[in-house]
């Protein structure tokens, strides 16, 4: 008998409930687990809170060896499209405190954490319009609503694209679709991103789940060590894109933070950035 025990790992029914605040949970017997994203049960509004929640939970689940695949998506009829209200108070009361803690070692953790921390299939859905897109489409596989649009609000917002959406754009888009994706706002409809390759299937919002459900139950139908091993083969480019990328790009877009000494995250400014998608422009500045 071994002089030491092994650390307990997580148990579903209780970080169900520790996550309950920021994801609804629901996990087969076979290990397929379906995360929802939510704020107070509708689309997500970005804040500190669920910036951090993100990297906890994908940590979470990759600790627990009951997981054996994640189908990863958002609330309602929008993915995410505004910021909670309060949502960045603290980072403007302790901007150089958060600019680190917010922008720099959460950010790279809810990147570095899907892609390195779930050795496990993933299947992203984009429930509808949204930026930080990324966690979605570095997922292995993502589906997307057939109303869906795809943007990134950083340099709209006055900030420098660089926290992982950059890295995810030119590796999906190549470099010149993905600067003229940064710079400009532009809205990428569900049939452009199937086009672009961004995502592999567009359907209906209310069939993404149970289509998901179906691709899920083919992988589950391989032995766990393939499905696993599977994953390091599938994942490899986006490890070699976020090693070259992902630190230098955070980096960068935090000193601008620094430099500009204040907030860019309010809801007013985020929503004066994100109503030409609800708009149909195609982008930010036509």
């Amino acid at each position: 008998m071994s002089l030491q025990e092994f650390v307990p790992t997580p148990r579903f029914d209780e970080y169900r409930e520790t996550f309950a605040e920021f994801f609804t949970l629901d996990r087969r017997d076979d290990g397929v687990l379906l995360a929802q994203a939510h704020t107070r049960g509708g689309p997500v509004q970005l804040s500190v809170q669920n910036h951090r929640a993100l990297g906890q939970f994908l940590k979470t689940v990759g600790a627990d060896p009951e997981n054996e695949l994640l189908i990863l998506t958002g609330s309602g009829e929008e993915f995410m499209m505004d910021s909670d209200p309060a949502g960045f108070e603290i980072e403007e009361q302790q901007l150089e405190y958060w600019a680190y803690e917010y922008a720099y070692k959460d950010g790279r953790t809810n990147v570095s954490s899907l892609v390195n921390d779930l050795e496990i299939p993933t299947i992203g859905l984009f429930n509808g319009s949204g930026f930080h897109p990324e966690i979605l489409l570095m997922c292995d596989l993502t589906l997307c609503a057939e109303d869906a649009r795809i943007f990134d609000v950083h340099y709209g917002i006055s900030s420098v694209p660089g926290d992982g959406i950059h890295s995810c754009f030119q590796e999906l888009l190549g470099v010149k679709r993905a600067a003229y994706a940064l710079l400009t706002g532009q809205a990428i409809d569900a049939r452009v991103a199937l086009e672009y390759g961004m995502v592999n299937e567009v359907l209906p919002r209310d069939q993404l789940i149970p289509r998901a459900y179906t691709i899920a139950d083919h992988i589950m139908s391989q032995p766990r060590t393939v499905r696993r091993l599977a994953t390091q083969i599938i994942r490899r480019p986006w490890k070699k894109r976020i090693v070259d990328d992902l630190d230098g790009g955070f980096g960068i877009q935090m000193f601008g933070h620094l430099a500009k000494g204040r907030s860019i995250h309010s809801r007013e400014h985020i929503a004066s950035t994100t109503d030409y998608v609800r708009q149909g422009r195609p982008n930010s500045f036509d």
